[in-house]
């Protein structure tokens, strides 16, 4: 996608937007473990049996984490199912893998927990950092201009919905705006607050500030495999986590409803963030997996990756691509996330669909990016 710049201004939309949002083992004797047969072929010719020891239940001895749920391990198609038509080329071919049980956040990082964090660590997002343009300016084509110091101030993107029908869903610039002051205390702006939101999900968080609060936590982020897995709630072979019917999804997500973006009908109850726990849970007892605001996963986004993997062959807990690529954004490195948020809807993205993936780089911050934390077995003995 080109773009026409015509001034430092523009040149500077640009340049922000490309940098913050781009389109975006073994158990022990005391684990209870249950063999899993999946199918390999590690040739590519000739099939065989192969049988996984997984962490299907939970360790007697191992309590519960407090705003957790278990979630048994077990095998799954990874990917787009054959009956969702909105599935995108980086969801396919869908593929075999196994995962190990683990424990997962019920809902989202919320306001309040991440406030906790900060004042028990005084930690500091990269959305409130002093920006340093020498460091920056390696992510960027040679020969970008530096902004105006004015200009160039701490902040993030924020959303702002067009006043006419936009005919190009592909210049994501027209709605989405660098302003200095946003952060997770004010993720719409400096003007706006986080006070009295103690139980919606913090935003404006990029992966580096995920990564901080699950050292912090005792936590880490989730695969992409146990992310989707996860998000499945025990069923399968559907596109959403309640089932394949799309008619029913102001019900069960936080999306956009209405002309994008233009006007939000806001049919499902909300016109941005809604509090965690609004909509029903997954068979899992999990909260938000479909809309709301995107989650960081721990995977490099590969837009070969999927291509690279065997239907036929059975990965246990791949770990996904292990390097980053994505040849619309050479210059950055980008992480997976996943879930969609409250900007989605079926004309943009539409990305409340389990297989859904989009890319976004490591320092990306944006008003509807928050994560959620995961536990293994072996992270709390």
């Amino acid at each position: 996608m080109k773009i026409k710049v015509s001034s430092i201004k523009h040149i500077t939309i640009l340049f922000f937007v490309l940098i913050f949002f781009n389109q975006c083992k073994e158990a022990s004797k005391s684990e209870k473990e249950t063999p899993v047969n999946v199918v390999s072929d590690q040739k590519k010719e000739e099939k065989k049996d192969t049988v996984y020891n997984l962490i299907v239940n939970k360790p007697e001895e191992i309590k519960v984490p407090k705003g957790m749920v278990w979630i048994p391990g077990g095998e799954f198609v990874q990917g787009a199912v054959p009956q969702d038509k909105m599935a995108m080329e980086h969801e396919k071919p869908a593929h075999k893998v196994a995962v190990d049980g683990f424990f997962m956040d019920i809902t989202e990082v919320t306001n309040a927990q991440f406030a906790q964090f900060v004042k028990e660590t005084a930690y500091i997002t990269v959305a409130e950092r002093e920006i340093d343009w020498e460091e920056m300016k390696k992510q960027v084509p040679a020969g970008t201009p530096k902004p105006h110091d004015s200009i160039l101030q701490p902040g993030s993107l924020t959303f702002k919905k067009t006043k006419t029908t936009v005919p190009n869903l592909f210049d994501f610039s027209q709605w989405w705006h660098w302003t200095i002051g946003a952060n997770w205390r004010h993720p719409n702006g400096p003007k706006s607050s986080i006070k009295g939101l103690d139980n919606n999900p913090v935003v404006q968080i990029c992966y580096e500030d995920a990564m901080a609060y699950c050292k912090w936590a005792g936590r880490r982020l989730p695969t992409e495999s146990e992310w989707e897995y996860a998000a499945n709630g025990g069923k399968s072979g559907t596109i959403y986590f309640w089932g394949d019917n799309r008619d029913v999804l102001s019900k069960n997500a936080n999306s956009w409803e209405g002309e994008f973006p233009v006007e939000n009908s806001k049919e499902d109850g909300f016109e941005k963030r809604a509090p965690v726990k609004s909509y029903q849970p997954n068979g899992y007892g999990l909260y938000d997996m479909a809309g709301n605001v995107w989650e960081w996963t721990s995977d490099w986004y590969n837009v070969n990756y999927y291509k690279e993997q065997s239907a036929a062959l059975s990965q246990k807990n791949p770990k996904g691509a292990t390097e980053a690529y994505n040849p619309q954004n050479v210059y950055i490195e980008e992480k997976v996330i996943k879930g969609g948020s409250f900007l989605c809807s079926d004309s943009y993205c539409a990305s409340y669909r389990i297989s859904a993936r989009m890319a976004s780089s490591t320092d990306s911050s944006a008003e509807h990016t928050g994560f959620r934390t995961v536990a293994t077995v072996d992270m709390l003995k």
